[in-house]
């Protein structure tokens, strides 16, 4: 991957996370990331539409935007996966670090709720 496509993230809040139906039509939705290197860290809760369309095509692409999904910049193709614990604690680590008090009172929150959560590596080759 070349690193002017990942340079265009550097100092953004949100991406927009292209993954795909079944049916193979786009769904765009923008959310927090937290990178380490050249693997791109999300999270959500376990069972949103983006997991579950994740678990059935690892294809995804992202793409710099605001907090409405209105995008900047250029796409960039990528393989997303469900990470396990060791490595979903070092991705909250990064996120709880880039976006502090409200990061951590909406994992408070989720916690709190019993909301299970999954974090998302999104890596690019």
């Amino acid at each position: 991957m070349s690193s002017s496509k990942l340079n265009q993230f550097e100092g953004q809040k949100y991406l927009s996370l292209q993954t795909f139906r079944k049916s193979g039509a786009p769904v765009n939705t923008p959310v927090w990331f937290a990178e380490d290197g050249n693997v791109f860290y999300v999270y959500s809760l376990a069972n949103a539409g983006k997991v579950k369309r994740i678990r059935n095509n690892p294809r995804v692409k992202v793409i710099p935007c605001d907090i409405r999904g209105n995008t900047r910049g250029d796409w960039v193709e990528a393989t997303a996966r469900i990470v396990d614990k060791a490595e979903a604690d070092r991705a909250h680590t990064l996120l709880n670090n880039k976006y502090g008090l409200m990061k951590r009172i909406g994992g408070l929150w989720s916690t709190l709720l019993g909301r299970e959560r999954t974090t998302i590596a999104i890596e690019f080759s």
